[in-house]
């Protein structure tokens, strides 16, 4: 949710009734300091950060997240044991995502307080195995016995549902959400968005670090060097800084990196978070009942 989730959509999520996040891997430490403190006067609710492990300056960060006293901290992009004990000793609640069983069972063991399991469907950084939320719920769920929240591909109530059938306990979207009035995303962006039908999105820059990337100019390009063997070099130098900035956040639907899941097709139009919540709820109560009515 880099450049999506700020502290207008974090606030708005907690306000609904969700656990909103904000997201850090697109800010400064002091920009995030900000947010957090702007968040805490838009909404009494709990809420939290996430954090990416591989963040340049991490260690300034979850200072910042412990000085400020946020309540839930999710982990992402690196290893759990890093900085889990600490932010516990804090009394913050810690979640970790990850997209394999092996890096489930290394939370586990790092004490962290939940799971996010996120199949590859997901948009941004995936795992290398490209395991669907199908089939990754159930296999983390007999192992572990930590509360499991299910992430990617799940953008209604209709997969919420699903999700709670195969083990998890809870759901994180973002896709959805990255589509909402209180999104810091780029109007053209959302729009954009809109438009994605089935096989609009697709997993690239696997020779870096896999990434769910939406169709454009920039894609193709990426597309043709990897389908010639480009080495790793080639990609980064094409990658550059900046290309999410530029596409989500500015704007740029031609040469910016298009982060997003593939729940963009199931979306045909721009919501408040209210509603986008209401209607969660509203559809998962409906496909709760009529599978109630299911005989085997």
């Amino acid at each position: 949710m880099v450049w999506c989730s700020g502290w207008r959509l974090a606030s708005a999520v907690s306000n609904a009734g969700g656990l909103g996040l904000i997201g850090s891997g697109s800010m400064h430490p002091d920009v995030l300091r900000d947010h957090i403190r702007k968040c805490r006067k838009a909404t009494e609710k709990p809420f939290g950060v996430n954090i990416p492990l591989l963040y340049p300056q991490i260690d300034e960060i979850v200072g910042i997240v412990i000085e400020e006293k946020v309540p839930v901290i999710f982990t992402s992009a690196g290893s759990p044991s890093k900085y889990t004990s600490r932010l516990k000793d804090k009394g913050i609640l810690v979640a970790h995502v990850v997209s394999n069983l092996k890096f489930a069972l290394k939370s586990q063991d790092a004490g962290v307080d939940a799971i996010v399991a996120e199949g590859f469907e997901a948009g941004g950084h995936n795992g290398r195995e490209e395991t669907t939320t199908l089939t990754l719920i159930p296999l983390i769920r007999k192992c572990i016995d930590l509360p499991l929240i299910a992430a990617g591909g799940i953008a209604g109530g209709e997969s919420m549902l699903a999700a709670f059938a195969l083990g998890a306990e809870g759901v994180q979207l973002g896709t959805r959400f990255a589509v909402s009035e209180e999104s810091s995303a780029h109007l053209a962006f959302k729009q954009y968005i809109l438009s994605a039908g089935d096989g609009n999105t697709a997993l690239s820059l696997k020779k870096l670090a896999p990434v769910r990337l939406m169709k454009n100019h920039f894609w193709e390009q990426i597309q043709a060097l990897e389908e010639r063997g480009a080495s790793a070099e080639e990609l980064n130098a094409l990658l550059g800084k900046g290309r999410a900035k530029m596409g989500m956040f500015e704007g740029d639907l031609i040469e910016g990196e298009l982060e997003i899941g593939q729940a963009a097709a199931l979306i045909k139009e721009i919501q408040p978070v209210s509603t986008i919540i209401n209607e969660i709820i509203e559809e998962f109560n409906l496909a709760a009942a009529g599978l109630s009515k299911l005989k085997f």
